[in-house]
């Protein structure tokens, strides 16, 4: 199994939000606090594809898990609504489409 990879400042969709970062023979570089980049302490970086996640964890190497589930699971979770009291202008709309004969 494929195990998550952490963003790297050398990928081609990261982006530093303030700017200051400058890319060296050995690596890149952050003017505003001399020192490496690092993913996981940076407030300012960001993702062009939106796929960085918490703790500099890049998105597009996580799997996704999904779950089946049988069309009568769908509504168990749902509240129910019997009393429900409404006024003004949604209870003349809802009291006019209960008349109407076209349904």
């Amino acid at each position: 199994m494929a195990q998550s990879k952490s963003c790297s400042p050398s990928c081609p969709s990261f982006k530093c939000g303030k700017n200051v970062a400058w890319f060296r023979r050995d690596g890149v570089w952050c003017k505003d606090g001399d020192e490496y980049c690092s993913v996981i302490k940076c407030t300012y970086a960001t993702c062009y594809k939106r796929r960085l996640l918490s703790q500099g964890i890049c998105g597009e190497t996580v799997k996704r898990k999904t779950v089946e589930r049988q069309p009568d699971e769908f509504f168990e979770d749902e509240p129910k609504f019997d009393n429900i009291n409404i006024k003004g202008k949604a209870l003349r709309k809802l009291s006019r489409r209960e008349d109407d004969d076209y349904y």
